[in-house]
């Protein structure tokens, strides 16, 4: 991948995923260095149950420091934000994030869709959005919503996912601008801070 195929002015990269996205992010996130560009933002379906664990385990594996997520918490390049299980993550014009208790979406809360959509309104085509694994249709709109807006859009490939069905879903019914492996996810990111 030719660091040319990249718009050198991204401000936020959002990853979603649900069933086997752990995985691909833990082979991720600890190859990163610290960044200066961007943030990146998480949106993982999983129990309410694992609320601490899974910043911890990022915090721990990643270069690139981990900050807490709370409602109107300033969102700044460098960091990586995690959304907390059983709250939406929105996206404001201010530059900070919010948290929203409404309906599940896609039996899920974080939904995938809504904080897509949401990014994607606040920041158009300086948004990549990733999706990886998993094993429902939560991101497929999120990643329209995306492209509708001139941000870039990337599907992780189904042969190198756990649950095939998100990924699947997601390319039969968008237009994705690159569908990658792991280690071509990792290689695009890389090349984003340089």
């Amino acid at each position: 991948m030719e660091k040319n195929q990249i718009i050198p002015d991204f401000k936020v990269v959002i990853i979603g995923g649900s069933a086997g996205s752990l995985n691909v992010l833990m082979q991720i996130l600890p190859q990163l260095s610290p960044i200066k560009s961007f943030a990146i933002v998480i949106v993982v379906h999983r129990k309410s149950t694992d609320e601490q664990t899974f910043e911890e385990l990022i915090e721990i594996k990643s270069a690139v420091k981990v900050k807490q997520v709370e409602d109107k918490v300033p969102f700044l390049p460098g960091f990586i934000y995690i959304a907390p299980s059983n709250y939406h993550l929105l996206f404001e014009k201010n530059n900070t994030l919010s948290l929203d208790i409404s309906e599940k979406v896609n039996y899920s809360r974080p939904s995938i869709d809504v904080s897509f959509e949401s990014a994607a309104e606040v920041y158009k085509d300086k948004l990549v959005g990733i999706l990886l694994s998993g094993s429902n249709a939560d991101g497929t709109e999120g990643l329209k919503a995306i492209q509708k807006e001139g941000g870039t859009v990337i599907i992780q490939n189904p042969e190198s996912a756990e649950m095939s069905f998100m990924p699947n879903h997601a390319i039969q019914n968008t237009r994705p601008d690159y569908v990658l492996n792991i280690k071509e996810i990792l290689q695009y990111i890389l090349l984003m801070d340089n």
